[in-house]
């Protein structure tokens, strides 16, 4: 079995212009992502968002609809990632105040800025997922299902099913 990564990551534009993190890496580089990170244990795929969004810019970000769901298997690194990637809109102010000391900086950047620092990208999955994101692929945020008790989920689903009988 796979060790995957589950990670989330936001395309969120304003103006013509993308969120983009600049942040120090494990390996002590610096590069540049969509506000993203990993989920954690106890969170929905859309907690995870809200949280790493926050982290990083300091926005309050609320998803409207999922990008897409990337597999790297692996990624450039050895790893394997499965990526949730989601849009949505800022509540209040656009002025970011990143929170993670991993990151250096949030930026709102063009596509040019964007696609003129491809080589410090953190992954390649930055320019599919603005790819699928200008395409319009959206999908309803209802197709994600959490829960943190089994037999609870279980339950409400029998009960379902039994009235559908």
């Amino acid at each position: 079995m796979l060790p995957i990564h589950v990670t989330v990551a936001a395309v969120i534009e304003s103006h013509g212009k993308f969120l983009m993190v600049e942040e120090h890496t494990s390996n002590g580089g610096i590069a540049f992502n969509q506000p993203a990170g990993h989920l954690d244990p106890d969170e929905s795929i859309e907690q995870a968002v809200i949280r790493e969004v926050k982290e990083e810019t300091g926005l309050d970000f609320e998803p409207e609809g999922l990008v897409g769901i990337y597999t790297l298997n692996p990624a450039g690194n050895g790893n394997y990632y499965q990526r949730f990637c989601f849009t949505g809109s800022v509540n209040g102010s656009l002025e970011t105040a990143p929170q993670d000391p991993d990151i250096i900086a949030a930026h709102w950047m063009t596509l040019e800025e964007i696609v003129g620092c491809l080589n410090a990208h953190r992954s390649g999955l930055i320019v599919k997922c603005l790819q699928d994101y200008l395409s319009g692929y959206r999908y309803p945020l209802d197709a994600l299902h959490y829960s943190g008790d089994e037999d609870l989920l279980q339950q409400q689903s029998l009960n379902f099913l039994h009235d559908h009988l």
